[in-house]
């Protein structure tokens, strides 16, 4: 997943307590979208003539829910704002929102890039929001030449492809991960490190650029898989397996665990490490980057654990005051990880639409996109020919007091 702002990933309520009541609103809002794969909606527009479709693809419902409705209501809340004339001013056209819930499953989301294709409204995909599932729906979306331009999905292989249609505005693994390494092993000086990931597309790109890094910052690698679980994902692996695995890292004692996913399963291993006695450092990435971490592992179980995201806190940005209390008021809940990367690739999309006046076709949007040049509230959103954002930025989070709390770029506390 994964993304970066010289942006933002919000800040998580300021106790468990806040972060449960979020949780719960959340759980509200997964219950009103429920499994169903398809929601649209047009907004209150002063503008005429011809309308057209962004749409959404990424989990929205299962065990990491919480992140694709992080997405899912910033493209929305950039829908009705430009349709308002907020902010492109009077478009010539109307926007309408659709969205497809793929649950990040690899499994799932081919199915649902096939129903956006097959919507002839449909002329740009925000998403999808996973890695897995964007290397499997993408095939299809690049037949199209529909554009997809993902806030979250950071698997190097994505910009490899020869998909032309394939855009992102985060860096990928090859950024985050060595900067995870160089964080935990040059700042904080843990020399043995037990990493685990969970088998998906993401993890399995980013815990390998970490070792790689890990190893040549002078650290001891042990490296193991533990697959998803069926509770939290669409996984092959079970709770149980945690248990087993918490015996094994207890016993080898490392001075950090670092896990690559998503934060439902590095909850349930996070309890089990701590109730097998281990007390070292605990590291993750944007998978994790949620107040449900904190909720599901429980306060003093997450308390002091890090993880990275090459996303930047929003509400310490001016630039997206306004973003963050209209975000709210529209989802019931604060601004999350990859909530303000949604916003800027859902303009950046709006953006080309409007300089091609009466010419927008699904193919005139790909087009435009590779020459894009759109001031965002994240970052300047401009694309590589592969797809990829130029520049990189990660960030270290930690949780205190309950709360994810922003420490700073990896670059600046590293010293590099």
């Amino acid at each position: 997943m994964h993304s970066r702002l010289g942006g933002f990933a919000p800040r998580a309520p300021r106790s468990a307590i806040k972060a449960a009541a979020v949780l719960g609103v959340a759980a509200i809002a997964l219950a009103a979208c429920g499994s169903s794969s398809k929601s649209t909606s047009s907004t209150t527009s002063s503008s005429s003539g011809p309308s057209y479709t962004i749409a959404y693809e990424g989990p929205l419902s299962g065990g990491n829910a919480q992140l694709g409705l992080n997405m899912k209501y910033a493209v929305q809340l950039a829908i009705q704002q430009a349709n308002a004339g907020k902010t492109f001013g009077k478009l010539p056209f109307t926007l309408k929102f659709t969205t497809q819930d793929d649950q990040g499953s690899a499994t799932q989301s081919p199915t649902a890039a096939q129903a956006l294709i097959n919507d002839s409204s449909v002329v740009a995909v925000v998403g999808p929001a996973f890695s897995g599932a964007t290397k499997a729906a993408e095939p299809f979306f690049h037949e199209a030449n529909l554009a997809t331009v993902s806030p979250s999905a950071t698997d190097p292989g994505l910009a490899t492809q020869g998909w032309t249609n394939f855009f992102r505005v985060v860096a990928d693994d090859n950024a985050q991960g060595p900067a995870d390494a160089d964080y935990i092993v040059k700042k904080l000086g843990d020399k043995t490190v037990y990493s685990v990931d969970d088998a998906s597309a993401y993890a399995s790109g980013l815990v390998a650029t970490f070792d790689t890094a890990a190893q040549s910052a002078g650290a001891t690698v042990t490296h193991e898989t533990a697959p998803g679980t069926t509770q939290c994902q669409a996984g092959t692996g079970n709770v149980q397996q945690y248990g087993a695995l918490a015996q094994k890292i207890k016993a080898a004692n490392p001075s950090a665990v670092f896990y690559a996913g998503y934060y439902c399963d590095f909850a349930l291993l996070a309890k089990a490490v701590r109730g097998a006695g281990y007390s070292g450092q605990l590291a993750s990435d944007d998978g994790s980057l949620d107040p449900h971490y904190i909720v599901q592992a429980g306060a003093s179980v997450a308390e002091g654990t890090i993880a990275s995201c090459a996303c930047g806190d929003i509400t310490q940005v001016p630039a997206g005051a306004s973003f963050v209390s209209a975000f709210k008021k529209l989802a019931g809940f604060a601004v999350g990880t990859y909530s303000a990367e949604s916003y800027d690739a859902t303009n950046t999309i709006i953006d080309v639409m409007k300089g091609l006046g009466k010419n927008i076709t699904r193919a005139a949007i790909v087009t435009a996109l590779h020459s894009v040049n759109y001031q965002g509230i994240t970052k300047d959103v401009q694309f590589q020919s592969n797809g990829n954002i130029s520049g990189t930025a990660v960030y270290i989070y930690q949780v205190k007091n309950g709360s994810f709390v922003q420490l700073g770029l990896v670059s600046q506390l590293v010293g590099s």
